[in-house]
């Protein structure tokens, strides 16, 4: 990930209008964005957009490619969110929601979606930079975890194709089972490819005769 300093940051606005409407501003909301941007500016963030929360937003996400997405919302947030969410399904990015909603099921709801920080009347241009590098910590250690358990995942199904495959070998060739290893790890060595996949395609090739 980027230095903290050069990250490309998108700000969502929760009461901006779409685009070609016009609607009476809302004056906190104002001041609130008013903060936020000051903050990022004055800590030498990168704004690279102020976006509504609205159904392109994963379509500009997926164009802008940000390092982060900072949801500004002054209460519920919930269909902002599932838009942010959605835009980050398949490549996953820090998501920062500064708040006035103390209702903990919201605060709950947003952590399950994958907020990395959320943060209630917490919009204080000294407070921005903190609340970035906890994020970004915490965004990093999640990744780490998820990438750890997918590591773990594959190896168990590696580990149960080869138990089958060597079943296979035990039952139609009547070896033991140290030879039917044997014979899959002679196998991989000779093709240059692992032992799951060589247990792999022997199932498959029995599969078809089948």
């Amino acid at each position: 990930m980027n230095d903290i300093r050069s990250l490309r940051i998108i700000v969502v606005n929760t009461i901006m209008p779409p685009d070609g409407e016009q609607e009476e501003p809302d004056w906190n909301q104002v001041e609130r964005a008013r903060a936020l941007r000051i903050g990022l500016l004055e800590a030498g963030y990168n704004i690279i957009a102020v976006l509504p929360g609205d159904i392109h937003l994963p379509e500009r996400v997926a164009q802008l490619q940000p390092d982060m997405i900072i949801i500004d919302a002054e209460s519920d947030a919930r269909d902002v969110l599932e838009h942010v969410v959605f835009a980050t399904r398949d490549e996953p990015r820090p998501i920062v929601l500064f708040t006035e909603d103390h209702d903990r099921s919201s605060m709950a709801a947003a952590m399950d979606a994958g907020v990395s920080a959320y943060v209630v009347a917490g919009l204080h241009s000294e407070r921005i930079k903190p609340v970035l590098d906890v994020a970004m910590a915490r965004f990093a250690s999640e990744q780490k975890l998820r990438a750890e358990l997918s590591d773990v995942k594959l190896k168990l199904a590696e580990r149960k194709t080869i138990e089958r495959a060597k079943g296979l070998l035990m039952e139609r060739h009547k070896i033991s089972e140290d030879e039917a290893y044997r014979k899959l790890r002679n196998l991989a060595m000779n093709k240059n490819l692992k032992l799951s996949e060589v247990a792999q395609r022997m199932l498959d090739v029995a599969h078809l005769l089948i």
